[in-house]
């Protein structure tokens, strides 16, 4: 089995529009969450989001912007950025060999608004001509593969929210066992509609807005948490055999060591601990590595009543001891629950705390939960930290649960 490394990221994202500001804005505990005035918001009962700063006129023209639906505007910018710095990673490639996974829960979701919008609201028939191009949940990856010539396989995974730590996972088997030479992998969300909004409110999942402070609405691992806040963003990275990238003199991020899938298999919505230890387990097996080896943990950290409590057993029950040890922090308490993309972003968030030794804060837990008992860095960013090793956990509706497990470079 070849090793697989990081030599690009690229993130768009509530917390800033590239790796070093997201990575400066987690470390400042600053919180993208603000109020929501979309189209439709003074119909929604909690009017608040964690919407990414980007204008796509920035990065296309008005010809090729209406081409594409915004998620496939922000995984194609992170995706170029995620290139951009991997360097001459195609240089020599058979591009037949490098392909580009992509994981989203809801794909088009602004062209699927409008397109009702335009059909119900509006009572025309004259809907797009692309309508089906711009929703289309594969979207985002084919365009990635056309901009880049890439003819290499190229996947699209819907499993809510781990569908791009499925696609990381994924793509990094597809280099570690030989089937390509590299590849693009993410993931890309933009469910910010009144749509999309209004659905996941009707699931009662969704954070009221917090009465004094809207960007402190998400509270995960806290006592008075009530739900979380849905973001939008896309974060992609350049994976590549790990001989080759030094050869090239890349710089490598992180080495993908370690990638576990489980099912919780009870339950369409209800999380289940042996589902997410299970998933943790199969990554720290597949990394070949020991509990005492991860020295942070990117949680799935929802803010949910019935993730956090599971989530905070089921890494007891993986790590044992060394659980009430390690940092554990849950970044959606900042930027937000990027559903599909939300894998992606966070294992970026793990893989740049420990390249600069800073564990991110969970933000807003001033309300201590007893049941939620580990480190969860309520104090602030900590500083100064060696990390060998960090965990990135993606947990999902349909029981689907992923785990990523990088080390150091």
């Amino acid at each position: 089995m070849r090793r697989v490394v990081v030599t690009g990221i690229g993130v768009v994202s509530p917390l800033g529009n590239d790796r070093d500001a997201f990575a400066e804005s987690l470390a400042a505990g600053r919180s993208g969450i603000a109020r929501w005035a979309g189209a439709g918001h003074e119909r929604l009962a909690n009017p608040v989001a964690a919407a990414a700063s980007f204008e796509a006129s920035r990065h296309f023209d008005a010809a090729r912007a209406r081409m594409l639906d915004r998620v496939s505007q922000l995984a194609l910018v992170a995706a170029a950025q995620a290139i951009a710095q991997a360097g001459a990673w195609l240089e020599g490639l058979d591009r037949a060999r490098v392909g580009v996974f992509v994981g989203t829960g809801m794909g088009g979701s602004q062209a699927t608004d409008d397109g009702y919008r335009t059909l119900y609201a509006d009572g025309s028939d004259r809907l797009k001509p692309l309508s089906v191009l711009l929703a289309m949940a594969n979207a985002p990856a084919a365009w990635i593969g056309l901009e880049n010539g890439l003819a290499g396989p190229n996947l699209t995974y819907s499993t809510a929210c781990s569908s791009s730590a499925v696609a990381i996972g994924e793509a990094a088997r597809r280099v570690a066992r030989g089937e390509a030479d590299a590849m693009i992998a993410g993931g890309a969300e933009a469910p910010l509609n009144f749509g999309a909004i209004k659905a996941w409110e009707a699931l009662r999942t969704l954070a009221p807005a917090d009465p004094v402070d809207p960007a402190a609405s998400c509270k995960p691992f806290a006592k008075d948490r009530a739900g979380l806040v849905l973001g939008e963003g896309a974060a992609m990275l350049v994976l590549e055999e790990r001989d080759r990238a030094l050869a090239r003199g890349a710089r490598i991020h992180a080495e993908i060591a370690g990638y576990g899938l489980a099912t919780d298999g009870a339950h369409l919505t209800r999380p289940s601990v042996e589902g997410q230890a299970a998933a943790m387990r199969l990554a720290l097996e597949d990394a070949r590595m020991a509990p005492e080896e991860i020295g942070y943990v990117n949680a799935h950290g929802t803010g949910t009543a019935a993730n956090d409590g599971v989530e905070t057993a089921a890494i007891k029950r993986v790590l044992g001891e060394h659980a009430m040890r390690v940092p554990v922090s849950s970044t959606k308490s900042m930027h937000g629950h990027l559903l599909g993309a939300a894998g992606a972003l966070e294992l970026a968030a793990a893989i740049l705390a420990m390249q600069r030794g800073v564990a991110p804060p969970t933000a807003n837990l001033r309300v201590p939960d007893p049941e939620c008992d580990l480190d969860y860095v309520a104090e602030g960013a900590r500083r100064g930290l060696a990390i060998g090793a960090v965990m990135s956990n993606s947990f999902a509706f349909g029981g689907t649960n992923a785990t990523l497990v990088a080390r150091a470079a």
